[in-house]
């Protein structure tokens, strides 16, 4: 994909969108085949290739992950620092610049457990963000908060996907949010893509019928 590609991954549960997405953090391997990105070798390839090539991934989980004792800070300024070999001092004023990004700017000194979930995800992506990776994986990052924290974390996404390069693969059954940010969305159903196209095509003429199926169901 071009650098500032959008690309969101439909489909039922258990289709095989996620194992897409971990199979590029490596957290999966591959039977067979080769997986690249950006040129990189993910796989085969060996343990020092996959490293360098995973410095160019973020990757935003269903659940938040946090580091739950250290401050929302060090949350961001911990991998920086030791993977990537930044000064405290740089790695926290990237950090700081990015909790300003996602609305949490005053939260730094915060412990995980005493935000609340949708702040915790915004942490999440800012932590994925602040080791500026050329792509970013975005796996069902809205379904563990409550229906009115959603619309918070997709806005934070939005401006994401308006303001920088990042190419960002996305996860997601928020059909509106799709259709906004997508420059290309894909239909899984039982582990194949059967149809992919703009969003416009797929939402309001998909050819296949499962597509239709699946897209009467959600929307």
């Amino acid at each position: 994909m071009r650098p500032g590609r959008h690309v969101t991954l439909i489909g039922p549960s258990g289709s095989g969108k996620t194992t897409i997405l971990r199979l590029l953090m490596t957290l999966e391997t591959p039977d067979s085949g080769t997986i690249q990105v950006n040129g990189d070798r993910l796989f085969p390839a060996a343990e020092r290739e996959r490293r360098e090539a995973r410095k160019k991934i973020g990757m935003v989980f269903q659940q938040f992950n946090l580091f739950p004792n250290m401050t929302v800070l060090r949350n961001l300024t911990e991998a920086p620092v030791r993977v990537l070999g930044l000064s405290p001092d740089e790695a926290e004023q990237r950090a700081r610049d990015l909790l300003d990004l996602v609305g949490l700017a005053d939260r730094t000194d915060a412990r995980p457990s005493q935000l609340s979930g949708g702040q915790q995800q915004r942490v999440a992506i800012a932590r994925a963000l602040a080791m500026r990776p050329q792509v970013l994986l975005l796996d069902e990052v809205t379904s563990a908060l409550d229906p009115e924290l959603v619309a918070g974390v997709l806005d934070v996404l939005r401006d994401i996907a308006t303001t920088t390069d990042i190419t960002m693969l996305c996860v997601t059954h928020e059909m509106n949010f799709a259709r906004d940010i997508s420059d290309e969305v894909m239909m899984f159903d039982s582990g194949k893509v059967i149809e992919s196209g703009p969003p416009e095509k797929i939402f309001s003429g998909a050819e296949h019928e499962r597509t239709r199926e699946f897209l009467g169901a959600v929307l």
